[in-house]
């Protein structure tokens, strides 16, 4: 009897252990997002991600992903983490422009070479500013997509060249290049760019490489600037409610799942995929990949200047010190290996 007695309290006392020092409920998770179910997110990053979690606690955090706006709009995927719509979401801040100043400098173009890397270099650089930023949910990581670029019905090579033209723009620092050239901005998210194309309502989007496939855009345009234009930062956030409905070891594994790790690891796959489209692209005879030439990119920084000193000056405004904080982000994107 003893011993038997023994075994059992030592099964009870690892169970207690595990489970943080109470009896662990499992937890059913929803993770939504707004991208195609075979999006290399929905596909592979957030899958990875999500077995992880669910091996890490012994099964009592089990993540499933709802993705192509099931659970709602793109641009409100920040609010439905923060009501508890979803307990995790994939969040673009470009979506609402001026809500996340800080953030919003990853956007800036000719900044960023690559998203593996550059993934973890954003997260490094605004993991400290995210708990004032984004003080309404429970933040996650950061991360990037390969470097994007200009896809049009004409070539576009020069800031004038775009004079005139009707962009679906990424975000609202891409939004505020296009009027700073002379052109208007056609604000559609991504689900929505291919009508917007195809209807004649845009004339260029703004959009990584591969992704111009999985969208449908690849029709209705066939001219492709060959460099990194602009990036697009994402957060992964999570609603505060359900962490904090979690007992101390399952809070312990979302936080190991919350790294500048992690998001390396959910950026690239997604990163690889991005930049296989660009190697498609050259070898499809019906469309035209061009470089740009260094006179073209010193063109383009010039005419993007007023995007710093508008980005600066919102980061003031919310009492922040821009000088400071790009000084940071350069810093560790040069650190990782991902400074343009």
């Amino acid at each position: 009897m003893n011993i038997r007695f023994s075994a059992l309290a030592g099964l009870v006392a690892g169970l207690l252990l595990c489970a943080g020092g109470a009896l662990a409920q499992t937890l059913e998770l929803k993770l939504s997002s707004w991208v195609p179910p075979k999006h290399p997110l929905n596909a592979t990053g957030f899958p990875l991600w999500a077995e992880s979690i669910a091996k890490a606690s012994n099964g009592t955090l089990k993540v499933t992903i709802f993705p192509a706006q099931q659970l709602g709009q793109a641009k409100d995927h920040y609010d439905m983490a923060r009501d508890g719509i979803a307990d995790f979401t994939y969040v673009n801040p470009g979506y609402t422009a001026g809500r996340f100043p800080i953030i919003a400098a990853g956007e800036l173009p000719f900044l960023i070479s690559n998203a593996k890397e550059g993934s973890k270099a954003v997260d490094e650089w605004y993991r400290p500013y995210a708990a004032k930023e984004m003080k309404e949910v429970h933040y996650c990581f950061a991360y990037l997509h390969d470097p994007g670029t200009l896809h049009a019905k004409k070539m576009i090579k020069r800031p004038e060249d775009m004079k005139g033209l009707k962009i679906r723009p990424a975000h609202g620092t891409m939004a505020n290049l296009v009027s700073l050239v002379g052109g208007s901005s056609v604000q559609v998210t991504a689900p929505e760019a291919r009508e917007a194309l195809e209807r004649g309502v845009a004339d260029a989007i703004t959009f990584p490489w591969n992704s111009i496939y999985l969208f449908g855009i690849e029709k209705s345009v066939k001219f492709h600037m060959d460099a990194p234009f602009y990036a697009t930062t994402f957060v992964h956030v999570m609603s505060p409610a359900t962490y904090n409905k979690m007992n101390a070891a399952q809070k312990k594994v979302i936080d190991a799942h919350c790294t500048s790790d992690w998001a390396m690891k959910v950026a690239s796959g997604w990163a690889t995929w991005e930049a296989e489209g660009r190697e498609l692209m050259k070898k499809d005879k019906g469309r035209t990949v061009y470089p740009l030439s260094a006179d073209d990119v010193k063109a383009w920084r010039a005419v993007a200047k007023p995007l710093r000193d508008r980005w600066a000056a919102d980061v003031t405004k919310a009492g922040g010190d821009p000088d400071g904080i790009m000084k940071g982000l350069e810093g560790s994107l040069k650190k990782h290996n991902s400074l343009f």
